[in-house]
């Protein structure tokens, strides 16, 4: 699917869009999440995101067809990752009735703990393989990356949060 979108003709730091999937994807295998995550670290940038607002898939309309590839959960874990609004919804994530801003719909609403671990680990698996493959990123970002990183530390896997701080130290 992810071929056939194209995603393997998109750039991206690092190369393509395609790569860098993958690379997220490999990234929460290795921190040992479960398969939903991993298969929504293969998948985030479907519907685009706050950060990078190419989509492989409309929101309105794909979200079936994506779900009837990798599953209901995998499918909303990546929905939540592509609606999130980050400046809205980051600085309370790691609370309990943190307040999630739905970019999409602008609805608000707080996602329980399992939603709120996932969508932590899965923004660090991705930063942290932008600033790996753009130094300039990484140099421009690396510290507000490790302060919003640091805030969400409670949410963060042990291997999540020890390559937090690794990679994203000057």
């Amino acid at each position: 699917m992810l071929l056939r979108l194209g995603a393997a003709d998109i750039a991206h730091p690092g190369g393509t869009l395609l790569a860098h999937l993958e690379r997220v994807r490999d990234r929460l295998a290795a921190w040992g999440a479960r398969p939903a995550l991993q298969l929504a670290g293969l998948c985030h940038a479907f519907y685009g995101t706050d950060g990078f607002p190419t989509a492989l898939l409309p929101v309105d309309t794909g979200r079936a067809e994506l779900a009837a590839v990798i599953g209901a959960e995998a499918e909303g874990i990546v929905y939540l990752y592509a609606a999130c609004d980050r400046k809205a919804t980051y600085p309370g994530l790691a609370e309990a009735d943190g307040v999630f801003r739905d970019r999409f719909t602008g609805a608000l609403h707080t996602p329980g703990p399992q939603l709120r671990r996932d969508l932590a680990e899965l923004s660090a698996a991705n930063e942290l393989d932008l600033a790996h493959h753009d130094f300039a990123f990484r140099d421009r970002w690396g510290p507000q990356l490790l302060a919003l990183f640091t805030r969400f530390r409670p949410l963060l896997s042990r291997p999540a949060w020890s390559d937090c701080r690794t990679d994203l130290a000057t």
